[in-house]
């Protein structure tokens, strides 16, 4: 699994990048913080990693990539799906630009 994403459940960001990484064919494993019973120690720790205490919390190919707006920022300037390609979260992505 090559994309990360921690999220909550009841969270309009995570949903946002949820669904686009589902239109894209994304392959990636998330994680609802709100449903885990550690879900506010995984936040904290992310947090000391990344100095990023908002959810969704992104990494694609083991690299924090920030939460919706930079996601969203690198999908319309064209980057996101090379990004998620060469890290081998996406197979095919001529059909995705």
């Amino acid at each position: 699994m090559q994309s990360y994403l921690s999220c909550k459940t009841w969270c309009g960001y995570c949903k946002s990048v949820k669904k686009l990484f589902s239109e894209l064919n994304v392959s990636y494993k998330v994680i609802e913080l709100d449903e885990e019973s550690d879900g506010g120690e995984i936040q904290s720790t992310l947090k000391e990693w990344t100095g990023q205490s908002i959810v969704p919390n992104v990494f694609i190919g083991g690299k924090h990539i920030g939460g919706s707006d930079a996601i969203m920022e690198k999908h319309r300037a064209g980057k996101l799906v090379p990004l998620l390609t060469e890290a081998g979260a996406i197979a095919n992505a001529s059909a995705q630009l």
